[in-house]
């Protein structure tokens, strides 16, 4: 009978947003029930996917695990927005939850679309150029944004940090740094940038610049490695970063840097580990990541996925789903952990231009259960209790 009920609610739902939208033609919000067992005390109680969606197709989306209720939620901003006309935007790049709100940073639409955390009912919008990743720290946001038009070009101007005031929604601060950054990270009161020169391709940019937090001001450059993407910091206080290399001759590797004294912030370069690496995520004292690398000579994408252990720098496995089950993936393309039971999480892109998959392993490397997602599912965050 509840199953009843709830399908006639979803149905109801339906109906009222079609009648919000009558000359636009909008993918319907879907869900699916899940493979496991309601939990009501569920903490984590859900997670949200980031669906990137093809470039300039408008069609960047956001879905929810409910582990509470165990239903899968397709599309779920358009349900709860029905009277934003472009829904989300283009390019979804990075999504993340501060406080009681939830932040996606949407590429190719300029903008940081804001809304709450729990009802994923828009807020408002910060417009930012080419924004790409957004972090927190003291009442701030923190975005990366290549700043220039979307394009390749030898000559791309350098990108910059905005910060925003998560109280007004306000941009009240910015500072230039390298060639178009990527993935940023605060220790203490310095941001981290990883530039990347990807539009300035073959004159990669090859530094992670260091921004004063309250001055916002760049106060240095390391020299770290070609075309740098993720950078993160584990609970000792290193930083990982990874280089995407040049696709070609200079493979895709990571980098360790720490600071020279616990009074500096200055870092510096203490390890390079030859392991190529595409995404990751660091939980407790081990990194999740996984590596996509072209083989010219095999014509095809070598896929590892592999914990490294961040306190002792080792390749602990380069396998760590189990069970064979990895070969039905053919583009990985996001990672999480869930903190409390250690479930894995790897999407999907499949051909990049039709709905992906969410796969879910447990600790030890065996599928739990799969589910279609939306197009490009990429970035994932955790919803806690209030």
């Amino acid at each position: 009978m509840k199953k009843v009920l709830f399908y006639i609610l979803i149905i109801a739902i339906l109906y009222s947003i079609a009648a919000c939208r009558q000359d636009e033609l909008v993918v319907p919000t879907e869900y699916e029930i899940l493979p496991f067992d309601i939990d009501p005390d569920a903490d984590p109680i859900g997670m949200y996917i980031l669906n990137e969606g093809n470039m300039g197709s408008n069609k960047a989306s956001i879905d929810f695990v409910d582990f509470k209720n165990a239903y899968y939620v397709r599309n779920m901003y358009a349900e709860r927005n029905p009277t934003v006309i472009k829904e989300l935007g283009d390019v979804g790049n990075d999504i993340q939850i501060y406080g009681n709100k939830i932040y996606a940073v949407i590429n190719c639409s300029h903008k940081v679309e804001v809304m709450d955390a729990h009802s994923l009912i828009r807020i408002g919008q910060i417009d930012i150029p080419n924004c790409r990743y957004i972090k927190f720290a003291k009442g701030n946001a923190y975005v990366s944004a290549y700043v220039g038009p979307v394009a390749i070009d030898p000559d791309a101007q350098l990108g910059a940090v905005y910060r925003v005031d998560t109280a007004s929604l306000m941009i009240t601060g910015k500072c230039t740094v390298g060639y178009q950054p990527d993935e940023l990270e605060i220790v203490g009161e310095y941001i981290y940038i990883a530039n990347s020169g990807g539009y300035r391709v073959p004159k990669y940019d090859y530094t992670v610049s260091v921004v004063e937090m309250y001055g916002m001001t760049q106060v240095e450059k390391i020299p770290v490695g070609i075309n740098l993407h993720r950078i993160e910091a584990d609970k000792y206080g290193k930083l990982w970063v990874t280089s995407r290399g040049n696709y070609g001759s200079v493979r895709s590797k990571m980098f360790v840097l720490e600071r020279e004294n616990k009074f500096s912030h200055k870092m510096v370069v203490t390890d390079t580990l030859d392991i190529p690496c595409s995404e990751m995520c660091i939980q407790g004292d081990s990194l999740y990541f996984y590596s996509v690398e072209w083989n010219n000579q095999e014509e095809r994408n070598n896929i590892t996925y592999g914990i490294i252990n961040v306190r002792t720098r080792e390749l602990i496995t380069d396998h760590f789903i189990t069970d064979g089950t990895e070969k039905n993936i053919e583009i990985p393309y996001g990672i999480n952990v869930n903190p409390v039971n250690g479930d894995i999480y790897v999407t999907d892109a499949k051909n990049y231009v039709s709905s992906g998959a969410l796969h879910c392993y447990s600790s030890e490397g065996k599928k739990k259960w799969s589910i279609r997602a939306g197009d490009i599912p990429a970035h994932m965050v955790f919803l806690f209790k209030k």
